[in-house]
């Protein structure tokens, strides 16, 4: 009896690492076949007890590597741009333009992880989370202490992009809901430049040379 519980159990393990294997396979397989991708997204904000703090809507289109634009919309105009060595974020309810270093810029972690050529694994530890619905996903455990998020979580469905979640050190949770994705199209360089509007404040953060 107890060398079929063993059996069983050892069986059930190596499924359960085969699919997790899968799973980070999938992933990689994603990202390192996508040089481009566009979608509409969703955007919601948790607090620690799950009420709802802010929802907002957009548009957002990446290039590896590093190049990235987050296009808000709803429920106000606010801009996020990367042309790979600085990040632009307009607020248009601020009249205010801050611009950061792409290596200082982690807080945003979604524009960041999808753009960059860098492995997962050089910066992350991944788990596989299994299927909830008809989404895969993984989970992404920062390995250094710095990071600006305790866990990210990317779900894929089939091949495409279908959400993430971001969940920082204070217990809000960011979900995004990503909509008609389409992989490698082809971007306008003009996307991932940023011209700050006539009469809006540009803080530049110290750390950004140029």
């Amino acid at each position: 009896m107890t060398r079929i519980l063993k059996v069983t159990f050892l069986s059930v393990l190596l499924a359960t690492s085969a699919g997790a294997a899968a799973d980070v396979a999938r992933l990689k397989t994603f990202l390192s076949e996508m040089k481009s991708l566009e979608a509409a997204f969703e955007q919601t904000v948790e607090d620690e007890k799950g009420r709802n703090l802010e929802s907002s809507f957009g548009r957002f289109y990446l290039s590896r590597p590093g190049r990235f634009r987050w296009s808000y919309t709803v429920p106000y105009v606010q801009e996020i741009v990367s042309d790979g060595e600085e990040v632009w974020i307009y607020d248009s309810e601020l009249a205010q333009v801050t611009v950061k270093s792409a290596r200082e810029a982690l807080a945003n972690a979604p524009g960041l992880l999808l753009s960059t050529n860098r492995p997962l694994e050089a910066e992350f530890v991944l788990t596989d989370l299994g299927r909830k619905g008809d989404v895969e996903w993984v989970e992404l455990t920062p390995k250094s202490t710095d990071a600006p998020f305790r866990k990210v979580r990317i779900g894929l469905r089939g091949r495409d992009l279908a959400e993430m979640e971001l969940a920082d050190g204070f217990g809000q949770l960011t979900h995004l809901r990503f909509k008609g994705a389409i992989k490698n199209p082809k971007l306008s360089p003009e996307l991932f430049r940023f011209q700050p509007p006539d009469g809006v404040d540009v803080m530049r953060d110290p750390t950004v040379t140029h």
